[in-house]
């Protein structure tokens, strides 16, 4: 059985987020896992709506299946706890089961950052970063490229670095980044190794 994959796009007041960077994976993925060539352009299939702030929810395999929206409260996350494992979810899969399954080993935290042969890579809903003073540090090995993540290599916000667990106390910073929050920086957090 195909898998189905999903698109998780910001929608505040009608205007619709960092789209360019969706329709990048979207077509990455349907042709890593599908064989399509021809590439589908997400703003054909969103009809936004014009009032609020709305999580966008686009189902897909080979074809668009469906598209949802859903208004958007930000969740607030005080406490992580890293976990090893080693999980692939390179492609945005609809079934989280896996990354669900992570989340619940960590009783009493509120989300957590997986570990993955020896590197820090993710927590189960947004890319990480560190600041080391200088620059902003994101890992080179995500479990999943995410869309913030790729514009932010691209304009130069953000630099590839290899993230250890040991390495967290040589930075003073930490952020959390995805397509609804965009890069927002953690604070009077927790992270227990």
């Amino acid at each position: 059985m195909r898998k189905a994959l999903f698109e998780t796009i910001k929608i505040e007041n009608g205007k619709v987020f960092n789209l360019e960077w969706h329709n990048k994976r979207l077509n990455k993925s349907r042709l890593e896992l599908f064989g399509e060539k021809n590439d589908l352009q997400l703003e054909d299939y969103i009809a936004p709506p014009p009032k609020g702030l709305f999580r966008c929810r686009v189902l897909y395999n080979a074809k668009i299946l469906s598209v949802n929206y859903f208004p958007y409260t930000v969740k607030t996350i005080k406490n992580f706890k890293i976990v090893k494992s080693h999980i692939d979810y390179h492609l945005k899969y609809d079934d989280r089961n896996e990354l669900n399954k992570l989340l619940e080993t960590a009783l009493n935290y509120d989300e957590i950052i997986i570990e993955k042969n020896g590197l820090l890579t993710d927590t189960t809903i947004a890319n990480i970063a560190f600041f080391d003073g200088a620059d902003w540090i994101t890992p080179t090995t995500p479990l999943l490229e995410g869309t913030t993540r790729a514009r932010l290599i691209k304009e130069g916000f953000l630099k590839l670095k290899e993230i250890k667990k040991e390495n967290i106390k040589n930075y003073s910073y930490f952020a959390l980044m995805n397509a609804m929050i965009g890069f927002q920086i953690q604070k009077s957090i927790n992270i227990r190794q």
